[in-house]
């Protein structure tokens, strides 16, 4: 088991509108990419539990093989930047997938 923070070159979280937060897991070599995706700790199901949000909170969810990329968008449940929201450029939203576990 690795750690998925072991495995990407890059995590991160960002804006995607004033409704959405979107996330990019990128990978600099294809064959762990590869593996990670036959690992399936990444799919709708995992990150909705990771997130502890329903599946239909995510708006798309994206296995992009040109840039050896998984890419996925939720739906937040309060407008950026409205009262009584936590994270208004969605940059501190990728902390959770920093420790998941890759079995590879």
């Amino acid at each position: 088991m690795k750690k998925l923070s072991d495995l990407a070159k890059t995590i991160r979280s960002k804006n995607a509108g004033v409704d959405k937060i979107t996330f990019d897991i990128i990978f600099t070599d294809r064959g762990i990419y590869e593996k990670v995706l036959r690992s399936k700790a990444l799919t709708p199901a995992t990150v909705a539990k990771l997130y502890a949000i329903d599946e239909s909170r995510i708006a798309d969810f994206v296995e992009y093989d040109p840039a050896c990329a998984i890419k996925f968008t939720i739906f937040r449940l309060r407008p950026s930047g409205s009262a009584g929201d936590s994270d208004i450029f969605g940059a501190q939203q990728y902390a959770p997938l920093l420790d998941v576990q890759v079995d590879i």
